[in-house]
C-alpha cells in the first residue's frame, strides 16, 4: 500500500472526500516528524510507539578496500508494534 492507496482508504473508511483524507494523513504525518524531531516519542495505544533511537559511533571497513572507516554517531526513527496490533497481525 502506498501513501495514495491510503488517503483512499482513509476517505472510504471515514466518509471524507479524498482532498480532506489527505490534508489530515499529512498533518497526522508531520505532527509524528516534528515530536521525533523535538526527540518526544509518539504512543499510539495499541498501535505502537514511534520513538528516536540513538547510535553510538563505531568503527567500521570498506568493504571494497578493507581499510578501516570511523562510523559516526547518529539517531534513526523507530516503530515498536503495540500488543493489539501484533495480535491482530497473528490471528
Amino acid at each position: 500500500m502506498n501513501k495514495t492507496d491510503l488517503i483512499y482508504a482513509i476517505s472510504e473508511k471515514s466518509g471524507l472526500n479524498k482532498k480532506s483524507s489527505e490534508t489530515a494523513l499529512n498533518a497526522t504525518l508531520s505532527a509524528i516528524e516534528d515530536a521525533l524531531k523535538a526527540d518526544d516519542k509518539v504512543v499510539l495505544v495499541g498501535f505502537g510507539t514511534f520513538e528516536v533511537r540513538k547510535r553510538a559511533a563505531r568503527k567500521g571497513r570498506n568493504p571494497q578496500t578493507s581499510q578501516e572507516i570511523q562510523i559516526p554517531a547518529s539517531k534513526a526513527p523507530v516503530f515498536k508494534a503495540g500488543k493489539s496490533l501484533k495480535d491482530m497481525i497473528n490471528v
